[in-house]
């Protein structure tokens, strides 16, 4: 397996992937009858959709997660057409992660099932993997399935000491209710750069202004990016002005997997050197590139 210790733009990834089946009715779904659907199957987990999108935009990328034992071959091998050194581990007991999603114009229903996701404890994440990286991302999802946050604690602590910065994606407002707000806040300390949508900026802020959200966010983490769909990005940096990064026009065809691209396409440029201002716009191209397609993964 490559080794890109030596190099300085390295992101490492940690946690979720799964089997995704996308589905996109062709009109309103009607209840104990068929409705006509277009039905597809990817691979997706935010995390893992994260690492494809960096890696497909030319970033060096190594991502650790854990599948079920017969799934280690087959996700890892789509990982690589992306350009994503895999790190997955196997579970012989519990399934890969696996969700429904349903589209509806711009809005997903997601039913989810953690499968093996629930076991990947942030240990995994070895020192050697951090060592010379530039950004330790992760997602929510990472948090939420933790039922003690020493380990992941621990490993912002090892990274935090090794220069690399840390990168999260709160990924579900949902998920971030049920889990408790000051306890998530909590678990991600320490982060430096923070991209949560509007709702779940909402969530974690108790405020409704885009602009107010940001800036309350932006007092806990150095670079804020808060997505508006179609309304584009707010960007907070520290000791910087307050700014709004453009939206690129596309058709929508599956908004799954946006957040993940926007996140990548920002970290890609930002190891590179960009900005917050330009990053956020490299994000918002990748973002854009992942809505004009079914599933949340560029195509290999």
């Amino acid at each position: 397996m490559p080794d890109h210790r030596d190099n300085p733009e390295r992101i490492v990834v940690f946690g979720d992937v799964v089997d995704d089946v996308v589905v996109v009715p062709a009109s309103a779904i009607r209840e104990d009858t068929d409705t006509p659907s277009s039905i597809r199957h990817r691979a997706g987990g935010s995390a893992a959709n994260a690492a494809a999108w960096m890696g497909s935009l030319g970033a060096s990328v190594d991502f650790v997660g854990l599948v079920a034992v017969e799934d280690v071959a087959r996700h890892s091998a789509l990982l690589a057409g992306n350009g994503v050194t895999p790190h997955l581990l196997g579970d012989d007991e519990l399934p890969t992660g696996a969700i429904i999603v349903i589209v509806s114009g711009e809005r997903r229903t997601m039913l989810t099932e953690k499968g093996a996701n629930a076991k990947l404890t942030p240990d995994a994440v070895t020192d050697r993997l951090l060592t010379g990286a530039a950004v330790l991302h992760f997602t929510g999802y990472s948090v939420f399935s933790q039922p003690d946050q020493s380990s992941l604690r621990n490993l912002v602590q090892r990274a935090t000491a090794r220069g690399v910065r840390i990168s999260v994606d709160p990924a579900s407002s949902g998920f971030i209710m049920d889990f408790g707000v000051d306890r998530f806040l909590e678990s991600v300390e320490g982060a430096h750069l923070f991209f949560p949508n509007l709702e779940e900026g909402r969530v974690l802020t108790g405020l409704d202004d885009p602009i107010h959200i940001a800036e309350r966010l932006g007092e806990r983490f150095d670079v804020v990016a808060l997505t508006l769909d179609t309304a584009g990005v707010v960007v907070v940096e520290r000791g910087m002005p307050t700014t709004v990064v453009a939206a690129v026009p596309v058709a929508i065809v599956d908004p799954t997997g946006a957040g993940d691209a926007f996140a990548a396409g920002f970290l890609a440029a930002w190891v590179s050197g960009a900005g917050a201002m330009a990053a956020a716009s490299a994000g918002a191209r990748a973002g854009a590139l992942a809505v004009s397609t079914i599933g949340g993964r560029p195509r290999p």
